[in-house]
């Protein structure tokens, strides 16, 4: 046995690589990246491959080693160059993510180190760093100390969190979710619908409330709504708003929705994923007001912090409600009992193991200090201003409401041909000329092409581009 045991392990010691190995790849990994980044100027923003990258499973697993060089050829042919490269300052599609280099310097440093961050016991530094962080994003949004929070994959499990939550919080049982009433706009994002199905609410009632003419939710017909069910004998009791809905980027009425979720006894959610941190921007803090009375706030760094993908926040003002919800503790996990100075992670979400993704926002936060942040999301708040202004100067298109935030909407008029026929042609000859990738959406069977500026590199040069793309595709589909 003890010479299998040995011969194992001579194996299995290629599982931890000397540093002579680590090196070399690491000089490999740092090449890429700096070619990557170096030639994002240079590089389209859209491909459309026919191949689709399927040469990808040319390097299926197999028991053999393959060298590094092999693989990251690869995956600049079969994944860099294919589809659309969301490290772009041309990606003004969707609401984009980010990629600050310095997270990615976080997460080889979360990786290398490996700390379990999901329980205090385990690593207390880290998940001191982790509520660290959520204490100063519930400053941001003027929670009280006394707040809790996660830092989740996304918005998606924020949503769910806050749902559950709430659903806990207003004591709802399996037999009362057919009376139970959610109340949300049709411009609500999906994850919503997809939290509620998940969290064993789909028989309760869904109101989609209507909009007002900037496309946000209407006060006066939600407050119509919850007195009209609660004389049916119904029960509401949950309200979401959005603070920068993923169409339009419009801002629902925060204060005068949470006065009537405060009247009614509701819980108050707000789905601030793409607009949360535009807090930084002196200049829309009134549009934030009443914020601070919700019960749950979802936030998404990856968006409006520029972090890369799988980077969310839910914060929930009453901690013993989502304690309620989801802490639970095991028998082999008693060697942690006592070890409670910090809320664990793994006792405010569904996740008991978590990747450490406090480093990826806490390195570049402290590298660069707010300032820079604050000035790139002002500046998006410009550059969206000024594409607005300059289509509105041009002849023949329509634009949606006034951008609030990052988000605008437009679309060309032709003379002898049905608008959303030529506006679809339009978007895939913007698409598939791949210097600048924009989506498109419909409102009101209304079809609208988005732009959306969200990424740290989209400056003036990239939206005079796109203005001169425009007219460009225009001019040929006419």
């Amino acid at each position: 046995m003890i010479d299998k045991i040995k011969a194992l392990e001579k194996v299995s010691r290629l599982l931890d690589p000397q540093q002579l190995q680590r090196d070399k790849w690491n000089a490999e990994v740092l090449n890429y990246s700096n070619a990557f980044i170096n030639k994002l100027g240079k590089t389209p923003t859209y491909v459309d491959s026919g191949e689709q990258g399927k040469d990808i499973y040319q390097l299926d697993i197999t028991e053999e080693a393959t060298e590094l060089s092999t693989l990251l050829e690869s995956t600049t042919a079969n994944i860099d160059e294919v589809g659309i490269n969301p490290a772009s300052g041309g990606h003004m599609g969707y609401i984009p993510g980010g990629g600050l280099y310095p997270s990615a310097l976080g997460d080889y440093i979360a990786s290398v180190n490996n700390r379990y961050a999901g329980i205090f016991y385990a690593a207390p530094g880290a998940v001191r760093l982790e509520n660290m962080l959520i204490r100063w994003m519930c400053r941001l949004m003027g929670f009280p100390e006394t707040a809790i929070g996660n830092l989740t994959s996304g918005g998606s499990i924020a949503n769910l969190i806050a749902i559950v939550t709430a659903r806990e919080a207003h004591d709802i049982k399996a037999r009362d979710i057919e009376q139970c009433v959610i109340y949300l706009s049709e411009q609500a994002h999906h994850s919503i619908q997809k939290a509620i199905r998940i969290a064993g609410l789909s028989e309760a009632h869904l109101r989609y409330i209507p909009l007002d003419e900037g496309l946000r939710l209407s006060v006066n017909a939600l407050e119509e709504a919850i007195i009209e069910d609660q004389q049916k004998g119904l029960r509401p009791f949950f309200i979401n708003a959005s603070l920068g809905t993923t169409n339009t980027g419009a801002i629902d009425p925060i204060e005068p929705i949470a006065a009537i979720a405060k009247a009614h006894k509701l819980w108050f959610h707000v789905d601030a994923a793409y607009g949360g941190f535009f807090k930084l921007v002196p200049e829309l803090h009134a549009k934030f007001k009443g914020i601070e009375q919700a019960d749950s706030i979802t936030l998404d760094p990856h968006k409006t912090l520029f972090l890369p993908f799988g980077t969310g926040t839910v914060l929930i003002k009453n901690k013993e409600k989502v304690l309620k919800v989801h802490h639970y503790l095991a028998d082999y996990m008693q060697d942690t009992i006592g070890a409670n100075e910090e809320i664990s992670p793994a006792d405010v979400s569904p996740e008991l193991t978590k990747h450490f993704r406090g480093m990826r926002l806490w390195l570049p936060l402290k590298l660069f200090g707010l300032k820079p942040f604050r000035a790139s999301l002002e500046e998006k708040l410009y550059l969206t201003r000024y594409f607005y202004h300059e289509v509105k100067q041009l002849e023949g298109y329509e634009l949606g409401p006034e951008p609030e935030l990052s988000v605008a909407m437009f679309r060309y008029l032709p003379e002898e041909e049905e608008a959303n026929a030529f506006n679809k042609k339009l978007i895939h000859a913007i698409q598939k000329d791949g210097r600048i990738f924009l989506s498109s959406t419909t409102v009101n069977g209304v079809f609208w092409i988005r732009v959306a500026i969200v990424i740290f590199r989209t400056h003036l040069a990239e939206i005079d581009l796109l203005l001169k793309i425009i007219k460009e595709k225009v001019a040929e589909l006419s």
